[in-house]
């Protein structure tokens, strides 16, 4: 069973390229498109990995952050956030929240790819 990554982002494009990604690398991703979904799925998936993106409809990135991390059974679920804005303030409050890493968008494929290596280990691309 391939190691799952969790992919939660409101803008489709973002979605897509980030799900691509992680399955050419031979994982399985499930995706979020909103805070509440996030957090739902975060609990449910048990995923190995969450891609969070900051600024996301009905729950921001930040509080499914939080709650994440301060619920027993996923608080060891490691969560990169996503952001469009890359400012300092961001990542600090981001690292508050809990999360393990920060990631500005745009990112690259490739780089993207060897951080889900390094996370998880090589996946079962075929």
């Amino acid at each position: 069973m391939p190691k799952k990554v969790l992919v939660c982002d409101d803008e489709p494009y973002i979605v897509e390229s980030v799900s691509y990604v992680v399955r050419k690398a031979g994982y399985q991703a499930v995706v979020a498109e909103d805070g509440e979904e996030a957090l739902r799925m975060g609990r449910a998936e048990s995923p190995d990995l969450i891609f969070l993106d900051i600024m996301m409809p009905k729950l921001s990135g930040y509080d499914v952050c939080k709650a994440l991390k301060e619920d027993p059974a996923t608080r060891d679920t490691y969560i990169v956030m996503l952001t469009a804005r890359g400012q300092e303030e961001d990542e600090r409050k981001a690292l508050e929240m809990g999360a393990d890493e920060f990631m500005t968008k745009p990112f690259s494929p490739r780089k993207m790819r060897a951080k889900l290596v390094e996370l998880l280990g090589e996946g079962d691309a075929s």
